[in-house]
């Protein structure tokens, strides 16, 4: 959300090729902390709604201009933009969904890209290129393993089948090279998450999403300006939870304040450049 001034205004969904989703995002964790949105700066505001609703989202909302559809566990928001950076080179490489089926997805009119030599893993691509991953059941990457070889009943959704036909799974940072596991212990620490390994990544745990870590070999830019801005995690409590973040040496971009839609939020960006929205009362709007 660029401007705290923007009014949530809730208008009807309009049917999509995929069932519709849930409309709810998941319980926090014992820190306050559940996924929350994927921000995306677009020119074309029609062609991006219409590929987030062949994918099975619905439309849910406005923040202002933006447009915002939900999906199980995450939002998407759809901000028109004149020119945002071209997709490619910044540190979140992509996100990526679990899907019941890949047939599915192509039934719902569009076009996918399989991975060669991978067993239910694809992608389909924005109108302006940002990379959306995707995992059909026949996947066995998806899993979570808790690095302390115990179990955590939230992290084991990625272990079993979905129970819809689509559910958000993971985004993709690409810090520089060695600094995954400064990265994990980053996001596990200052959002409660739970670290562990997904197939081959350093990853971390929260509620609705999956974070993944690879070291970039080239340098990545600052998500800010990019097509997908910025991130966000829905926080309980937000101002006692900036306040705490505060005390730990956090500087936030813009400081933990309410809009007159009710959605409370401040912005942060972390060690890296990937910028981070905390949001409370987003999803109740």
């Amino acid at each position: 959300m660029k401007n705290r001034s923007l009014i949530l205004g809730l208008f009807l969904a309009t049917p999509c090729a995929m069932a519709a989703a849930p409309a709810q995002l998941a319980s926090p964790n014992d820190a306050g902390v559940a996924m929350g949105h994927l921000h995306y700066a677009v020119r074309d505001m029609a062609a991006n709604r219409d590929l987030w609703l062949a994918l099975g989202g619905e439309l849910a909302g406005r923040l202002g201009p933006a447009e915002v559809i939900r999906f199980p566990d995450t939002l998407v928001v759809l901000d028109p933009t004149e020119s945002p950076v071209p997709a490619g080179r910044s540190l979140v490489d992509h996100v990526a969904f679990r899907v019941r089926s890949l047939e599915a997805v192509e039934a719902a009119g569009l076009a996918i890209e399989r991975l060669e030599g991978f067993v239910g893993i694809a992608s389909v691509y924005t109108p302006e290129g940002e990379r959306v991953e995707l995992f059909d059941e026949t996947a066995t990457n998806v899993g979570f393993t808790v690095d302390d070889g115990g179990s955590n009943p939230v992290a084991e959704r990625h272990n079993r089948p979905i129970a819809g036909p689509i559910v958000s799974h993971h985004i993709h940072l690409y810090v520089p090279a060695g600094a995954e596991p400064e990265a994990k212990q980053w996001y596990a620490r200052l959002f409660g998450g739970t670290p562990g390994v997904r197939w081959r990544y350093d990853a971390v745990d929260l509620p609705g999403i999956n974070i993944n870590f690879s070291g970039a070999t080239e340098r990545r830019t600052p998500t800010r300006g990019h097509v997908l801005d910025h991130i966000g995690f829905e926080v309980d409590d937000l101002q006692v939870f900036c306040e705490r973040l505060e005390a730990d040496g956090v500087e936030f971009d813009e400081p933990c304040a309410p809009d007159p839609s009710g959605v409370a939020s401040a912005i942060l960006t972390d060690p890296w450049g990937t910028r981070i929205e905390l949001t409370e009362g987003l999803d109740s709007r």
